[in-house]
């Protein structure tokens, strides 16, 4: 059975016709074309497909995109503005926050999320906050780093 959803993504009114049980991350991906947002795991371990929804994280293959019907959703194509880096997003590319990056989109939308509940976290409420998400590539000290000097840059700069 096929719905329309309609929505706030990143700013902008948009509506699409899925069938009622596509999750909101193939929504996103597959007819919405943003990509930014992974699918690491399908059963919602790694924080790949992390998006905002309404202001608080959300797992996106884990939602179904009825759900998300009059949402404000927020990826991480939403982050920047006006082609500048979100203080979040500059902080991991400066403190090494990332190597393959598959996990950075989740990493930056989690820690985002964080920071709106906790704006100066210390290591390990960082270390407790992101075990929903998984790096392959890492030990996560570059990560909490990352989001240490992002926080701060947020608090500094007012965003």
């Amino acid at each position: 059975m096929s719905v329309n959803v309609s929505m706030t993504l990143n700013g902008d009114a948009v509506s699409a016709e899925v069938e009622d049980r596509t999750l909101l991350v193939s929504l996103l991906r597959d007819q919405l074309r943003l990509t930014g947002t992974h699918v690491g795991c399908d059963t919602s371990q790694c924080g790949a497909c992390l998006v905002h929804v309404n202001g608080r994280a959300v797992k996106s293959c884990t939602m179904l995109a009825v759900q998300a019907d009059g949402a404000e959703v927020k990826t991480i194509e939403g982050v920047a503005s006006n082609g500048e880096l979100h203080p979040m997003q500059a902080a991991f590319k400066e403190h090494h926050g990332l190597q393959c990056g598959f996990c950075t989109p989740g990493m930056i939308m989690s820690a985002l999320d964080l920071v709106s509940i906790n704006p100066d976290p210390s290591e390990g409420e960082v270390r407790g906050w992101l075990e929903g998400n998984l790096c392959r590539c890492t030990g996560y000290q570059n990560i909490v780093k990352s989001i240490q000097a992002g926080a701060r840059a947020m608090r500094e700069g007012g965003k």
